[in-house]
């Protein structure tokens, strides 16, 4: 009798037979090669498909019961790679990969563009006042904040008073920032009012930067595919042989860790 994972590369190669198009699945691993910057791209252009947030609860199951079905090597005839693919890909997009729970829309990573792109359109907004200054840094922050702790590492507790340590950082730091500058570029007398008004349309840039550092050092590690501000979020792991050679020669690891995320 076939081990578990015998039936599955057959039901694998099975599928490779009536798809061409599509590379051979493999559950869990990316669909496009993360050994060239291409492949990576590509990668991270499934990560954010908005189309993944119109997915049906009807389709998010037949997704879910597809993979377990491959897994467990009962996948019924006729399934291409393409279907395994898609499938996982809703799967990674929905839920999460500890709890197994939906993760909120918003705080997802296929939401990270359209949820966040009015925000950085609020940070840009010309002749903000303090108020409406405060309040989108603040709004930023606290987006990029659920964000992180939505695809947190659950499998490595953290205690919720660390991420609220770092969140506060980020939010304290990032209206510091901005304020300060809004408030020295105001009292800039050398500044033509069109010189002021261009600079004051880059000050969210570096009251972002900062603010997110702080609350990387801070949120909880070794998340999963995909958070954007957080830089242990959604990481992968490669072989150092298989990166670019100017990459490689840069670390003397065996392996080295990367952001599958944003």
């Amino acid at each position: 009798m076939a081990d578990t994972g015998t039936t599955a590369s057959a039901a694998a190669a099975s599928a490779a037979s009536s798809s061409s198009d599509a590379p051979p699945f493999q559950l869990g691993k990316p669909r496009f090669q993360q050994t060239s910057f291409y492949g990576r791209f590509r990668h991270f252009l499934d990560i954010i498909d908005p189309r993944t947030l119109f997915v049906t609860e009807r389709r998010l199951r037949e997704a879910v019961q597809l993979l377990e079905d491959y897994k467990h090597g009962t996948l019924r005839p006729g399934v291409t790679n393409e279907q395994l693919w898609s499938a996982q890909k809703i799967k990674q997009a929905i839920l999460h990969p500890d709890t197994n729970e939906k993760i909120f829309m918003p705080f997802r990573m296929s939401g990270y563009i359209p949820f966040g792109t009015p925000i950085v359109v609020g940070l840009l907004l010309p002749n903000q006042t303090l108020a409406s200054t405060v309040f989108w840094q603040w709004l930023n922050q606290s987006h990029n904040a659920c964000v992180n702790y939505a695809n947190r590492n659950a499998t490595k507790p953290s205690p919720m008073s660390k991420f609220i340590q770092g969140y506060l950082g980020a939010v304290i730091s990032a209206v510091s920032i901005a304020v300060g500058l809004n408030v020295l570029v105001q009292k800039a007398n050398k500044f033509t009012p069109a010189t002021r008004l261009l600079i004051q349309r880059f000050v969210p840039f570096p009251a972002v930067g900062p603010a997110g550092d702080g609350a990387d050092s801070s949120s909880p590690p070794d998340a999963h595919p995909g958070a954007p501000s957080d830089r242990h979020v959604h990481a992968g792991e490669i072989e150092t042989s298989q990166l670019e050679p100017e990459i490689a020669r840069a670390t003397s690891s065996r392996t080295v860790v990367y952001n599958k995320g944003l």
